[in-house]
């Protein structure tokens, strides 16, 4: 019988006389907590510690060398033991579930490709093209029925199915399917598009107020020119001078300023637009 087979025939015998050194120690610790360090005595206090303290070491020394005899039979047991019974079974173990575990991935793997040859011809019935069984992160195990893998299969292509005809009927309906491929994710890949379209609408608009703000500035600059044009006198091409005079060096002439009244009519930015236009320009205006 196994439970014969080990037997402890005589528990270790410690003979111990701690109970009769209990009441010495206990004495020289209440005798070392009672004395009152001082600069006087902190030398005794010392002595009578490290007395304490060699009192114990002796003790721990003693008690680590029985621990040490006692142990030593069983990990003599211990050896002997993995040599005839742990060296044996063990390898045993591993290699029969080797074996099961050759059949039993066999027996999966046959499954699986059952399952993933269903998951394919339902998917084909639903003209999809794009998915794979791996994207139906189904697990197949040997507990499961096959039943309840086809069950699954069946679902997640069915609600494949079910993103397609509803991205059908949304606006950039090909864009949404080009991002849901990608994802499966049909409530992602339709926010993706719409933020990417919002962003898109945006920039164009920013771009359309850069291009109107300068068609404006360069408008207002075309009139002011042409009014300053058209109030500046003309000189004659030519002068009938009876005498020559000597040339004399003449003193600067200040530039004359000239007046210029338009209406302009549009919307109130492009009116503030063109407002800091004559602002920046240095030009002298005053609203009406």
């Amino acid at each position: 019988k196994l439970d014969e087979i080990i037997i402890v025939k005589q528990l270790p015998i410690i003979e111990e006389r701690l109970k009769e050194i209990s009441e010495q120690s206990q004495q020289k610790v209440a005798a070392a907590l009672a004395m009152t360090c001082t600069e006087d005595t902190v030398k005794s206090v010392k002595a009578l510690r490290a007395d304490l303290s060699k009192d114990f070491q002796e003790l721990e020394k003693k008690r680590k060398d029985v621990k040490g005899k006692i142990l030593a039979p069983y990990e003599q047991f211990e050896a002997v033991y993995r040599t005839y019974v742990t060296n044996i079974f063990k390898p045993a173990d591993a290699q029969l579930k080797d074996k099961i575990d050759d059949v039993e991935n066999g027996l999966k793997d046959q499954k699986k490709a059952e399952i993933a040859a269903f998951f394919d011809e339902y998917r084909e019935s639903k003209n999809i093209d794009f998915i794979t069984f791996e994207d139906s992160g189904i697990n197949v195990t040997l507990s499961a029925s096959k039943k309840s893998l086809k069950d699954q299969a069946r679902a997640f292509v069915d609600k494949v199915n079910d993103d397609l005809m509803m991205i059908d009927t949304q606006n950039n309906s090909a864009e949404i399917l080009v991002e849901y491929k990608r994802t499966l994710n049909a409530s992602q890949a339709i926010t993706i598009v719409s933020n990417r379209h919002k962003a898109i609408e945006e920039e164009c608009r920013r771009f359309e107020q850069i291009q109107e703000f300068q068609a404006a500035k360069n408008a207002a600059a075309q009139k002011v020119d042409a009014a300053i044009k058209a109030e500046t006198p003309v000189a004659p091409e030519s002068l009938n001078v009876p005498d020559a005079q000597p040339f004399t060096e003449e003193a600067p002439v200040q530039e004359e300023l000239c007046e210029a009244r338009f209406l302009v009519v549009h919307t109130l930015e492009k009116l503030k637009a063109l407002k800091a236009f004559l602002i920046e320009g240095g030009y002298q205006f005053e609203q009406l």
